[in-house]
């Protein structure tokens, strides 16, 4: 079963946890999306995630430059999936999929300091359960530390 995930950012901005994130879905082998909603916040994902530690840096591509099967994460708007990832990555309010046992995790990812955010994720939270799946609320407590919460 798909685990479905939200964390809820108030003490990290999402520049500093999403790469962290996919740096633990490549240790398990795992393949990602990152699904955006416009082509601007894409470019700047791809610039920063090339460049977000001086020392390390995540292969990507942006869907519009990776071939199939070519990048282990992509960067997408609303193209299909390219790299038959076990991870989608939602930011900025984009569309969850239609089809979530098509992934081992679904992660939600928004800024509680934003209302129109905010009101994003609680839609997003109770489609998820009027369609009856199971989905996890996570909080970062005063340490940084991820808090499961419901």
């Amino acid at each position: 079963m798909t685990e479905i995930l939200f964390y809820h950012l108030e003490r990290q901005p999402l520049d500093q946890v999403l790469p962290s994130l996919l740096e633990k879905t490549r240790e398990r082998g795992w393949r990602a999306v990152v699904r955006t909603v416009n082509a601007e916040r894409a470019t700047a994902l791809d610039e920063h995630l090339w460049s977000y530690r001086e020392e390390s840096f995540l292969t990507h591509a942006l869907a519009a430059h990776a071939g199939p099967g070519e990048e282990a994460i992509v960067i997408a708007i609303d193209e299909p999936d390219l790299n038959e990832p076990q991870v989608s990555f939602h930011i900025d309010g984009a569309a969850l999929p239609e089809s979530p046992d098509a992934y081992e995790r679904i992660v939600v990812l928004f800024d509680g300091n934003e209302t129109v955010a905010l009101e994003n994720a609680r839609s997003q939270w109770k489609d998820i359960r009027d369609k009856g799946l199971a989905a996890t609320y996570w909080q970062q407590n005063d340490q940084g530390r991820w808090e499961k919460k419901a």
